[in-house]
């Protein structure tokens, strides 16, 4: 059985492989198109808005926005990733920091125009539900009133519509297979996945099920009301970054939400 802190562990630069990093450039105007940042103030109208990562990964999204003109703070508990992202931003001389941390132990107020939590942003990775929602708070805190918020997680309808379930995705560098269960008593998903990667010889897949990254999925009425609680109020949600609108038939959950 997975270690309760799974999270920490096991993360490294091999995932600019995968096939789910490919597509950052368009997410990232579906981000600005959706959070209206440009409608906001900056860049393009003189105020340059502060954009917080959290779980930001080796800062592909970050760099993008810091290399669009916003100021970008990243979070991440692996020491690859913001090892990587840093030397990025130096090299690029761009406006963005990364800092190695769990994100539960920052402590930003009111200091953000914009908080992000992308491919999960770790939500529903921790050890229970009381641990995750502590990620909401920190969003909240970070956030100056009438910030924005942009999510992107799986949805909890989806699993228990249509779990178990296999999956395969092509991308460009690699073919992805992934198996997904449910278990509807804790609410958490259980996803195992292996690439095969193009031109080399292929390898008997191997998805240990036991090994499974457990992850505590939410529907949206529940994301909502967990907003909400916070003084935060989703605006809109979506099943993918093309703008089609968020739907059970789609394990991809988008929620866009702002601060009172």
């Amino acid at each position: 059985m997975k270690r309760p802190d799974w999270y920490k562990y096991g993360w490294s630069l091999d995932i600019k492989n995968s096939s789910w990093t490919e597509d950052a450039e368009n997410q990232v105007d579906f981000i600005i198109k959706a959070l209206g940042l440009h409608e906001s103030g900056a860049p393009s109208a003189g105020r340059i808005l502060r954009i917080l990562d959290l779980a930001c990964g080796y800062g592909r999204h970050a760099l993008s926005l810091a290399r669009r003109g916003f100021t970008l703070v990243g979070v991440d508990i692996t020491p690859a990733f913001i090892e990587d992202a840093t030397k990025h931003a130096t090299k690029e001389n761009l406006p963005a920091t990364f800092i190695l941390s769990d994100i539960r132990d920052v402590a930003f107020e009111n200091e953000f125009d914009a908080v992000l939590n992308l491919a999960d942003g770790a939500i529903g990775y921790l050890e229970n539900d009381a641990e995750n929602l502590k990620i909401f708070d920190v969003i909240a805190k970070a956030l100056k009133p009438g910030g924005v918020h942009f999510m992107d997680v799986c949805n909890a309808e989806h699993a228990r519509r249509y779990f178990p379930k296999k999956h395969w995705e092509r991308g460009e560098k690699s073919l992805a297979l992934a198996q997904f269960e449910w278990d509807e008593s804790t609410r958490r998903m259980t996803y195992g996945g292996w690439d095969i990667p193009y031109g080399q010889p292929t390898q008997k897949p191997n998805i240990a099920m036991e090994d499974a990254d457990p992850m505590r999925l939410y529907d949206l009425p529940e994301l909502e009301g967990i907003l909400r609680q916070r003084g935060m109020e989703a605006f809109v949600s979506y099943c993918d970054y093309y703008g089609n609108p968020a739907t059970h038939r789609e394990i991809q959950l988008i929620v866009c939400s702002r601060k009172g």
